[in-house]
C-alpha cells in the first residue's frame, strides 16, 4: 500500500516537535515535584509589584502536565494520530499559560510562546508526515 503524503523537510520539525514536548514534561515534571517538596509559596517583584504564587497547586499543575506532555510525545514519535491532536491542544494551552508569567519573566515566556507556535504550526500543516515516516 503506497502512501498518498509527500514527505517533505517538515517532518523532521514534526519529529523535532515531539523531542521538544518529551524535554518539555520531562523540566516540568521535575519542576512540579520540586515545587511539591519545596516552600509553599513564591514571591516575585515586578516594577514595585508584589506577585504570590502558589506553588502547590503549581506544583500539581507542572506535575500533571509534564506527565501528559512526555506521554504525548513518546505517542508522536510512534506516529499516533491522536498524539497530533493532543500536542497542539497541550501546547496551545502552554502558549497561553505564558501570558500569565510574561510580566514576571518576559523573555522566557516569549521564547516559550515562539516554540510552541513552532510546533503548533509543524503538526497542523505538516503532521500527516509523521504518520507516513513511522
Amino acid at each position: 500500500m503506497s502512501s498518498t503524503t509527500d514527505r517533505t523537510g517538515w517532518a523532521g520539525w514534526g519529529v523535532f516537535a515531539a523531542v521538544i514536548l518529551i524535554v518539555s514534561g520531562v523540566f516540568s515534571g521535575l519542576q512540579g515535584l520540586v515545587a511539591l517538596i519545596g516552600p509553599d509559596a513564591y514571591f516575585a517583584v515586578v516594577n514595585g509589584s508584589l506577585f504570590l504564587f502558589d506553588v502547590q497547586g503549581w506544583g500539581w499543575w507542572s506535575l500533571i502536565i509534564g506527565v501528559l506532555l512526555l506521554l504525548t510525545g513518546l505517542a508522536l514519535i510512534a506516529g499516533q494520530t491522536w498524539a497530533r491532536v493532543v500536542a497542539i491542544i497541550l501546547a496551545a494551552l502552554s502558549a497561553v499559560g505564558q501570558l500569565a508569567l510574561i510580566s514576571v519573566q518576559p523573555w522566557w515566556a516569549l521564547a516559550i510562546i515562539a516554540v510552541d507556535v513552532l510546533v503548533i504550526y509543524a503538526l497542523t500543516v505538516h503532521g500527516r508526515e509523521l504518520k507516513a515516516e513511522a
